[in-house]
């Protein structure tokens, strides 16, 4: 069975919905899923954190920081802003910029699908491609669908099946692998936005504790709240700080990120002087964290008998606690993939491959990974609108 179409879709995610909502007709998008957007109804917390008011290209991480600014300055965080209130879909800012649905995320799908096929895209779910051909005009995948074998003919071919986090859910490195046979580079692939663990399990006494932190490494930091696991650490600062972290490098976390405690000590000093520091050091840190910090940092005593120079090195320590993480959890919990197909090979202004006419690339499996915090899904609506106009500009061939 054979089937011809203009544009062929691999991956029905955020990137791959967005193009084929803007690609023109004769699109047909494919997915092994049973569902579109499975990353889209999991995020969020089921809500859905959509984009963020502050996106700029200073957000996203790449081994080309200029590449995103085209597709991000074309279609912005305003521009989608405009598509969700078309919809009728209430929303919200909860900190930071951050946009999630009132309601389910997957009113963000069910927006997706219907914009899809109002522009003419066919939706075909549970159908896995097994091989891709190019024959020097059209590409040609072989797909199992519904128990039959068939191909499908293509003039463009998009690759939208992101990277390799949350395998449970079929990420592959599917993308990779077809962008490396038409002659593509790939960057070094890691888990980001992931949290960080420790062999010797130093806060299994903590876990469940959080607090906010400075978490700092690589000369960048990032103002949020961590938790102590029985793993490690999480939290979004050190989801954040993961993407910047590489094995062997210390993290260093600011336990006073407003620099008030040296101040608050020296104040408490003079109403409840014989109180033990370590009940002052409570009222404004966790009381666990206090405890088990209490051996290294030689807390005992009165708060009276500690002098300013003592309470200055006490709070120095606490705004410059460096430990050294031994690995993440890696793609099992990571929100997204570092790295990817290198945008060396892309254009920037339609995401095409510079050497393979009709060849895309979009969303997370290219070489561009934002922050956490509605960024990714943002680089998600901005490269896969992107690739659509361009290949609806081109026309069907």
């Amino acid at each position: 069975m054979r089937h011809n179409c203009n544009t062929l879709i691999l991956g029905a995610g955020a990137a791959g919905m967005m193009c084929a909502a803007n690609a023109g007709p004769s699109t047909l998008i494919i997915d092994h899923a049973r569902a579109p957007g499975e990353k889209i109804r999991i995020s969020g917390g089921g809500r859905c954190n959509f984009t963020n008011l502050g996106t700029t290209p200073a957000n996203f991480i790449s081994a080309n920081p200029h590449f995103c600014k085209s597709a991000l300055s074309r279609y912005t965080q305003w521009d989608f802003l405009d598509l969700i209130a078309r919809h009728g879909i209430a929303w919200h800012e909860k900190t930071l910029g951050q946009l999630f649905c009132d309601d389910k995320a997957t009113q963000i799908v069910t927006l997706l699908v219907k914009e899809l096929r109002q522009s003419g895209a066919d939706l075909w779910l549970s159908t896995h491609v097994s091989d891709i051909s190019h024959d020097g005009s059209r590409f040609h995948a072989t797909l199992d669908r519904e128990g039959r074998r068939m191909t499908v003919s293509a003039r463009n071919l998009v690759l939208a099946t992101g990277g390799k986090s949350i395998p449970k859910m079929g990420a592959t490195g599917m993308a990779y692998d077809i962008a490396r046979q038409f002659g593509h580079q790939i960057t070094e692939t890691r888990p980001a936005l992931v949290p960080l663990t420790f062999s010797d399990a130093p806060f299994t006494a903590l876990s469940g504790t959080a607090l906010p932190v400075r978490a700092s490494c690589d000369g960048v930091s990032f103002d949020e709240a961590a938790l102590f696991t029985h793993r490690g650490l999480s939290g979004p600062a050190i989801l954040q700080i993961s993407s910047y972290w590489r094995e062997g490098q210390a993290i260093t976390l600011d336990l006073d990120p407003n620099a008030r405690l040296y101040d608050m000590l020296r104040q408490q000093r003079q109403t409840t002087g014989r109180r033990n520091i370590t009940t002052d050091l409570g009222h404004y840190l966790p009381a666990k964290l206090v405890t088990h910090l209490a051996a290294s940092l030689g807390l005992a005593g009165n708060l009276a008998d500690h002098s300013d120079a003592r309470l200055a090195e006490i709070t120095g320590a606490l705004r410059g606690w460096q430990m050294k993480p031994t690995g993440t959890e890696g793609y099992r919990t990571a929100e997204v993939t570092l790295g990817g197909i290198d945008t060396n090979g892309l254009s920037s202004k339609s995401m095409e491959s510079n050497h393979m006419p009709g060849l895309y690339a979009i969303g997370e499996a290219v070489d561009v990974t934002g922050w956490l915090g509605g960024y990714n899904f943002q680089w998600a609506w901005s490269s896969g609108w992107a690739a659509g106009k361009a290949i609806a500009q081109a026309g069907d061939g």
